[in-house]
């Protein structure tokens, strides 16, 4: 049995031979573009769509270097751009009551700076003048007024509504707010009541909003019925969280449109894809003697079938029956992606990209920089083929590059054990 056991072991090795993990090389990348400081310290590059195109999944092979002849890589760390507070929190809504046609409430505001409050009222056809106060405490007869701020519902005339109040930033503990609630132009009379106040929410300050890039634009904009059609190809790993919408700069008028977001990977039916929706408006008008300036031109959307292969996606306007808009260009977007590192000079230096065999770098310096929107921007240049780029060797184990080698081993001791076998039955007794 020990002879066998040697048999077999000897086998394995022959099979497995000896893997060794691959290193980065310059030569094994197949693109490069430089990036130059803009000072020496602290830097950031925002990384575009290319560079998600050609690299491995989750950017695992970018290494970074001095355009010198030095091997020594560049310590580096990929920053998302995110808010600071990642959801909105509510705001408890404390000493609600009707005067007239007047509703009062104080909000209990988180801890943090906030620069938008987004009201949930019942309700539709309606015109509201908000007068908004800085309170130190609930009830509080002083205070600072921050503004006087016109919310709306304009849903017969197929528009939209507003119920966010944008503010300076802020840091009051307690906010005081009159609605003076008014019919819309054409409605039927309304009566404020106080179940019309239903909450508040308070989103991430806009000093902490997300940047976003852009991963494609198309202006080319057609017609299918009564939708405006943008169609885009998506290449493989490119993230989209946002779909914009860029109207004819001469176009002034209001709207409120549907809009959907299809995607499918390419050369697969449509129909295995997923849909999203989203709603765009303009609303710029005086009604009532107050005026009403709102709009939204971007739609959330984080596509997922362009993970692993190419994506066709299609963007869709549905106009109904009224006159399409003068759409001028569609984007996907991207959030902003940042890669940053520490310059010893202003010196331009290289990254690399394109090598699938490599793992994803381990520096000190992506979990100890601390870093802000104000770090100095690098600028990144364009893409290139690595002029001295050659194929890697293949370094993979013998069982790797030929996985019939395990199952030949397998069956080479499964017929020796029989052998064995065979031989040892004709020694038993009769």
């Amino acid at each position: 049995m020990k002879r066998l056991s040697l048999i077999f072991l000897l086998l394995w090795c022959a099979a497995a031979g000896a893997a060794t993990p691959p290193q980065a090389e310059r030569q094994y990348f197949r693109y490069q573009r430089a990036i130059v400081p803009a000072a020496v310290g602290q830097n950031c590059a925002v990384l575009d769509a290319a560079t998600f195109a050609h690299s491995s999944a989750a950017l695992k092979d970018l290494r970074l270097y001095p355009q010198t002849a030095q091997v020594q890589e560049i310590p580096y760390a990929v920053t998302l751009s995110e808010p600071v507070q990642p959801d909105p929190e509510p705001a408890r809504v404390l000493n609600l009551g009707l005067h007239g046609r007047v509703l009062s409430f104080d909000l209990a505001m988180p801890h943090r700076p906030y620069t938008e409050v987004v009201l949930d009222l019942a309700g539709v056809d309606y015109i509201v003048t908000a007068t908004v106060t800085g309170i130190e405490h609930p009830g509080d007869p002083a205070g600072i007024r921050l503004g006087e701020l016109t919310l709306f519902d304009l849903t017969s005339q197929h528009l939209s509504r507003s119920t966010t109040l944008p503010l300076q930033e802020s840091t009051f503990p307690y906010l005081h707010i009159q609605l003076d609630v008014s019919p819309a132009p054409g409605s039927r009379s309304i009566s404020p009541l106080v179940g019309m106040v239903r909450g508040a929410s308070v989103p991430p300050s806009r000093d902490a909003q997300t940047v976003f890039s852009v991963a494609a634009e198309t202006q080319t904009i057609t017609q299918r019925g009564r939708q405006t059609i943008a169609r885009f190809t998506l290449p493989v790993r490119v993230p989209v969280e946002r779909v914009t919408f860029v109207l004819a700069p001469e176009f002034k008028g209001n709207f409120s449109r549907n809009a959907s977001i299809s995607d499918h990977a390419s050369g697969t039916p449509a129909s295995a894809g997923e849909a999203l929706a989203g709603n765009i408006f303009r609303v710029r008008l005086t009604q009532a003697g107050r005026e009403i300036h709102q709009q939204r031109l971007s739609i959330p959307a984080t596509l997922g079938s362009n993970l692993q292969s190419a994506a066709e996606v299609e963007v869709a306007i549905n106009n109904g029956d009224d006159q399409p808009l003068p759409i001028a260009a569609v984007r996907l977007e991207m959030r902003q992606r940042r890669l940053c590192f520490n310059a010893s000079s202003t010196d331009s230096l290289t990254l690399f990209y394109g090598d699938p065999s490599l793992s994803s770098p381990d520096y000190d310096f992506a979990r100890t920089a601390v870093l802000t929107n104000q770090t100095p921007q690098a600028r990144l240049g364009p893409e290139q083929k690595n002029p001295v780029y050659r194929e890697r060797p293949d370094t993979r184990a013998a069982t790797e590059r030929h996985p019939e080698l395990v199952w030949v081993a397998f069956l080479a001791v499964v017929c020796i054990l029989g052998v064995v076998a065979i031989r040892s039955s004709r020694h038993l007794p009769q």
